[in-house]
């Protein structure tokens, strides 16, 4: 599978960008419930506010506007959200201007900071983020499953289009997700955390010949809708608790409206709103 923007080959008009966690991979919530909040109540010590923690760590990670936030943001956004309750918490203060100034929210970036500043809070939050991988992977494996309908709205995008996953999850985790369960054959190109940001992907991905109007990224967080309207290409939304009913959509109706032209505008606006009324 070629994980390289730069190994992409263009055989097609059309391009969808698909993200994988909670849009293509029924995965999210598992991931976040079993992995992701419990690690970090044990990284930074948190037992003695675990229930709150994980509870506030939940909303902002999967029910709320920040649905799909970069793990190491999601951190500093739940720390944030709990002090601003009154609870005391361990200082992040050197880690959370990481989070500000890098370029790239991932591990590599992180060891590379920690190479040049050997910063406490830093590998702190590079242990967390080692330890989520390591639950996902000893933990989960085998609890991962595609969403309903994902498959079939795959293959049929990738009959009239290029196909790259875009995603901010770790990038081996997602060949691994997508190979054992027969989604990689509709891929084109897999692009995970370590390739940038989204909207850096999807940018680069335009650079091989893409108009605006045939490039649609599929997603489920307001992360990929930001990505999208950074970029002027077209949204379309997998609402979270209806995912059967958005592929089933996206399979027979909105797949033939990017292509024939009629995506943009007030049927992309209708569904958009409708995204933004499911999260609350």
């Amino acid at each position: 599978m070629k994980d390289k923007i730069e190994e992409f080959q263009k055989t097609k008009d059309f391009l969808v960008c698909v993200d994988s966690d909670g849009c293509a991979m029924d995965t999210m919530d598992v991931k976040h419930e079993e992995a992701f909040g419990p690690e970090a109540v044990n990284t930074w010590d948190l037992h003695h506010i675990k229930d709150r923690f994980l509870k506030v760590w939940n909303d902002i990670n999967l029910y709320t506007k920040t649905r799909g936030i970069n793990r190491f943001k999601g951190v500093v956004t739940t720390f944030a959200a709990l002090e601003a309750e009154g609870i005391e918490m361990p200082d992040i203060s050197s880690f959370k201007k990481w989070t500000e100034t890098t370029n790239e929210l991932s591990n590599p970036s992180l060891e590379r900071a920690i190479a040049e500043t050997n910063d406490e809070q830093l590998k702190k939050a590079l242990d967390w983020s080692h330890a989520v991988n390591r639950t996902i992977e000893e933990k989960l494996a085998g609890n991962d499953k595609p969403v309903e309908g994902a498959k079939e709205g795959l293959e049929a995008a990738n009959n009239v289009a290029n196909v790259a996953i875009v995603s901010s999850a770790n990038g081996a985790a997602v060949l691994d997700e997508w190979t054992r369960h027969d989604l990689a054959v509709h891929v084109d190109v897999m692009l995970g955390q370590e390739a940038g940001t989204k909207a850096y992907c999807i940018q680069e991905m335009k650079k091989f010949g893409f108009d605006d109007t045939h490039v649609l990224m599929v997603g489920d967080a307001p992360g990929d809708l930001d990505a999208a309207h950074k970029n002027g290409v077209l949204y379309y939304p997998i609402l979270v608790g209806k995912e059967k009913f958005s592929w089933d959509r996206f399979r027979e109706e909105a797949l033939g409206k990017f292509i024939d032209g009629s995506f943009a505008g007030e049927y992309q606006q209708k569904l958009i709103n409708e995204f933004n009324d499911n999260l609350k």
